[in-house]
């Protein structure tokens, strides 16, 4: 049985060169895989697990080959598929019988998987175990480029085992793209589409809610002063009518406890509330 101590390669440099390399190491029978495997299996060997994982390097080119089409770098699939073999030789049992390739094929598949959900968008397309399998799904599963028919999302949801609602909504995420948040460069025009624009709240920026807050605090200033020029019975049927915050009384109610008329409470009142703004005025200004 030969032994291979070269390190792994990394598809940072060349492409092209990465892949004459990797299809450069042998691929290894069954029984030294087996030999290798157990080697690492009981006693830790590192260069073991490293002949495992270069004999396969060029399986993960292959995987990555069939998603070239979500628009990622090929290298960067790569990468990420070669964590995905890694985490399969440290799972590994060489006893139950099964080949590495086989056994690897998820690992490298659910790698490069998460990889394309983080990056495909700026935001998470897909999230459910559901939304997964029609991201991966959908788009060869469409008979065509034009919006899916009624019975097309029918057929699509009962293959796939998910809602006619899910497909739909999939379909629209993956139609979509995503939008600068601010107006890139040179875009002056009025079709320069700026979210910036209406999403930031004037209200929340801390000039205003210092102003916010001075007003408030004039105002309840002011109150408090115009309620002290009031005589009491003016500030009884204010206090009554306007600043409770539940239980105001009508003017009937305070008719028959001071005793007049329910139109004589409304002068009064009216009375009061002119006086009150004239201090509040000031007091403002």
């Amino acid at each position: 049985m030969t032994s291979y101590a070269l390190p792994i390669p990394t598809a940072t440099g060349s492409l092209e060169g990465y892949i004459q390399t990797v299809k450069s190491f042998p691929i290894l029978s069954q029984q030294e895989e087996t030999d290798f495997a157990r080697r690492f299996r009981q006693d830790g060997d590192l260069d073991a697990a490293r002949q495992l994982i270069v004999s396969h390097l060029r399986v993960v080119v292959a995987i990555a080959r069939g998603y070239m089409g979500y628009g990622l770098p090929q290298a960067d699939l790569i990468q990420e598929g070669n964590i995905g073999l890694m985490k399969a030789v440290k799972r590994f049992d060489p006893e139950r019988g099964v080949r590495l390739v086989s056994f690897a094929v998820h690992w490298i598949r659910a790698e490069m998987h998460e990889f394309i959900l983080r990056n495909w968008r700026i935001v998470k397309i897909a999230t459910t175990k559901a939304q997964r399998k029609l991201f991966f799904n959908l788009r060869s599963m469409k008979p065509g480029l034009n919006t899916l028919g009624g019975e097309e999302v029918k057929a699509i949801a009962r293959q796939l085992g998910v809602n006619p609602e899910e497909v739909i909504e999939m379909e629209t995420r993956l139609g979509g793209k995503d939008i600068a948040l601010e107006p890139l460069g040179g875009e002056e025009d009025d079709e320069g589409y700026a979210p910036i624009a209406y999403l930031t709240d004037s209200d929340a920026e801390p000039g205003r809610i210092l102003e916010h807050e001075q007003t408030a605090r004039l105002k309840g200033e002011g109150l408090q002063q115009a309620l002290a020029s009031l005589d009491a019975r003016s500030r009884r049927i204010i206090e009554s009518r306007w600043l409770r915050e539940a239980d105001q009384a009508t003017l009937h109610d305070l008719a028959a406890e001071f005793g007049v008329s329910a139109e004589r409470i409304r002068q009064i009142e009216h009375k009061a509330m002119q006086k009150m703004r004239g201090v509040i005025g000031v007091t403002a200004a």
